[in-house]
Formats: structure tokens, sequence, C-alpha cells
């Protein structure tokens, strides 16, 4: 009997850990038009994200990022969470950045003259 109620406490354990786990991950899954919560996401070259929601790119690492073939008018969106910043940098390797993106900014930008994003920690 001391077995079979062991058991019964550590499945009854294991369950309350999944249940847990799986209501956090719940909790910070703010998906905007097809951008993952945590990310900077860039749609196709005019492009509205209401209309097509499914990014053409989505950054999910802080540092610099260079863009390739990103040219004209571009949805962007920083979806970071905690205070994150985006940067929008003129040179490759996050250098030369005049243009910020606060957490859940949007912007319409030219990228043409654009050659990398940064993904900043608060």
């Amino acid at each position: 009997m001391r077995k079979v109620m062991s058991a019964v406490a550590a499945f009854a354990t294991a369950a309350t850990a999944v249940v847990a786990m799986s209501g956090a991950a719940q909790a910070g899954d703010d998906t905007v038009y097809g951008c993952r919560s945590g990310n900077v996401c860039i749609w196709a070259q005019g492009v509205e994200p209401f209309d097509d929601p499914h990014p053409t790119v989505q950054y999910s690492s802080y540092g610099y990022h260079n863009l390739r073939n990103q040219y004209g008018e571009h949805a962007v969106l920083n979806n970071q969470y905690g205070g994150a910043t985006a940067h929008l940098c003129y040179n490759y390797g996050g250098t030369n950045c005049p243009e910020i993106l606060l957490q859940d900014d949007w912007s319409y930008e030219n990228l043409t003259p654009i050659n990398s994003i940064t993904l900043d920690r608060p």
C-alpha cells in the first residue's frame, strides 16, 4: 500500500509540474500577426501584417543581424518583452543606428539604406 501511495504522490507531483509549465508557456505566447513573442519581425515589401500575418524574417537572439535583400518599405515590429529594444542600423555589424524601436513598437521603414538590425537587452 505504501508503494502505491508513493507512486500516486509522484504522479500527482509530475502532473502538477507539467500543468504549471504549460501554463507558463501559454502566458508568454503573445504572437502578433505571426510574429512570435520575443522576436523582432519584418514583413515583405509593401505587405500589411494584418492582411498577411506571415513575417518573412524573425530575429530572436540579442545582438546584431545583417539584413539581406531588404529593399523598399517594410513593416517592422519589436515584439520583444521586458523592455528590450531594437535598432535599425545603416552599417553592417550593428553600427550607425539612428532608429530605435521600443518594446511593442511598429514602424514602416524604407529598408534600402538599412543594413543591419540589433536586438538589445533591457
